[in-house]
């Protein structure tokens, strides 16, 4: 048995997801374990179909067992994103390898870059300062000084996947990890790029065109049980948008203090007075331009605006994910957890309610996560009823 671990969102789950999992089965792969993010996902927005189909249709697709990471993990730095999923992966406790997708697609070069990029954050600290009060933001700043130490590196780290994939490189070395890293190389459109390349289409391609509405066509992008379950979402009303929660946001930051602006994840610098500033922001997109600088991009003001619609507080961020919620899992994935059995350091679980029971610091994830679940049913075109996630019914694939 070689178990691989995937850190993904799924967010909708498309060819190059496909590719990236064939690729790790051609690598020696027998078993697959997918990290995956719930209902909100770290660009700060709300995931375009609910975890749980996304969960599904990743199983369908390939992977074996889904564990879900925690709507804190997921509305958090690329920094707390990667260590939280390796967090989950290295509980387990029988996961061999972590594959993930990368442009440059040579982890020797991405560990040397980790290495060039820790260098210049213990070496020129103040270099990297100086160039974030001129308003800009801190991995850029970082890229800009690594630039002028070594360019290859800071080429590498400027890639949005190579970035991701060097913070789980960090993750494995930070925790002392026995995983073993494989990344396959990107291919045809890019994670950024606005145009979709043959059959090959970023996911945010993809959730545009969703969103607009005109989904003929759209399984030339993603297997084709995908595109069904794309279709079915569109025609019930199940697909979300970070837009129909904007009277909520705005009247939750009507109604905060300074203070509790101050006690969310990722504030520093004085953005808390930028945001409470902004509450008289009458729309989202006027909120979200009001607080946006070239110091602090709109990822990471969505996310800082979820985690108080939320609740999610940086004290809930000194705590790694106290378990791992099941979300889907097919008979290789029963085989991984009775791998695990005795070795798992935190129970994996498919009751949100059981695991909530085990200790203090599981309940109030799982208060989070439900919060979480009860707001993003808000964000659906018809609006999905409240306390679903304590009744959710998980998918375990026996075919």
């Amino acid at each position: 048995m070689k178990v691989s671990g995937i850190i993904c969102e799924y967010n909708p789950f498309h060819n190059g997801h496909l590719h990236h999992i064939q690729e790790t089965r051609r690598n020696g792969a027998t078993h697959i374990v997918a990290v995956m993010s719930g209902n909100f996902v770290q660009r700060g927005d709300a995931a375009i179909m609910d975890k749980l189909t996304r969960a599904r249709l990743a199983v369908k697709n390939g992977a074996d067992l889904v564990i879900e990471l925690p709507v804190p993990y997921c509305l958090s730095s690329a920094e707390n994103f990667a260590a939280g999923g390796v967090w989950l992966l290295n509980s387990l406790g029988v996961v061999d390898e972590l594959s993930f997708g990368s442009e440059c697609g040579d982890i020797g070069k991405m560990q040397d870059s980790l290495s060039v990029m820790q260098k210049v954050k213990e070496e020129k600290e103040n270099e990297i300062r100086s160039i974030m009060e001129k308003g800009y933001t801190y991995p850029r700043a970082l890229c800009s000084v690594m630039s002028g130490v070594d360019a290859h590196a800071a080429a590498i780290l400027s890639e949005p996947n190579n970035t991701l994939g060097i913070e789980y490189l960090h993750a494995l070395k930070a925790s002392g990890s026995r995983i073993k890293p494989f990344t396959v190389k990107r291919s045809g459109a890019g994670h950024n790029d606005s145009q979709a390349e043959g059959n090959s289409a970023s996911a945010g391609i993809i959730r545009s065109i969703i969103g607009e509405g005109n989904i003929q066509g759209i399984e030339r992008y993603m297997p084709a049980n995908c595109a069904e379950a794309v279709r079915n979402a569109v025609s019930s009303g199940e697909t979300a948008s970070l837009s129909r929660l904007e009277r909520v946001i705005l009247y939750k930051l009507r109604t905060s203090s300074i203070k509790e602006i101050s006690e969310l994840s990722d504030i520093g610098q004085g953005l808390e007075n930028r945001i409470y500033s902004a509450r008289s922001a009458g729309s989202l997109e006027e909120l979200l331009y009001t607080v946006k600088t070239k110091r602090y991009t709109l990822a990471r003001i969505k996310r800082i605006i979820l985690s108080l619609l939320i609740g999610i507080t940086a004290e809930d961020m000194t705590h790694m994910p106290p378990y791992g919620r099941i979300l889907a899992m097919n008979e290789n994935g029963r085989e991984i957890l009775a791998e695990a059995k005795g070795r798992a350091v935190i129970p994996y679980a498919v009751s949100l309610a059981k695991l909530a029971q085990r200790n203090r610091v599981s309940a109030r994830f799982a208060e989070l996560e439900g919060r979480a679940s009860d707001v993003y049913g808000l964000a659906l075109d018809n609006i999905m009823s409240a306390q679903n996630d304590f009744r959710a019914k998980i998918m375990i694939d026996m075919e």
